[in-house]
């Protein structure tokens, strides 16, 4: 199974992970701003290092927080993008599925 994993929740860095069938592939980057432009180009460059596109990712697994409102924001956007293209499930859940936060 091949995971992808984006933590965006830290204001000053970015952690993309990949795990394809046990091989991990990572990059981490130290950015407060411009997250979203940062974070796309750290995921592809893992898929590079492990020789798959994003058709090829069976789950995405996202932090949702505690964390930067707007870099959390950042992390779920791209995930949700990405899954929408390739129909990825997101924290284990399918596309559509709505989860209610208990305040």
């Amino acid at each position: 199974m091949n995971k992808l994993y984006i933590d965006t929740r830290d204001n000053n860095r970015i952690v993309v992970r990949l795990n394809k069938n046990g091989e991990v592939f990572q990059e981490i980057s130290v950015a407060s701003k411009n997250k979203a432009q940062i974070t796309l180009p750290l995921i592809e460059e893992v898929l590079n290092k492990a020789k798959l596109t994003i058709s090829d990712i069976d789950k995405i697994d996202v932090e949702t927080g505690p964390g930067s409102f707007t870099g959390l924001r950042v992390g779920i956007s791209i995930a949700n993008a990405l899954s929408f293209t390739g129909l990825v499930r997101i924290n284990g859940k399918k596309l559509g599925e709505v989860e209610i936060p208990q305040y």
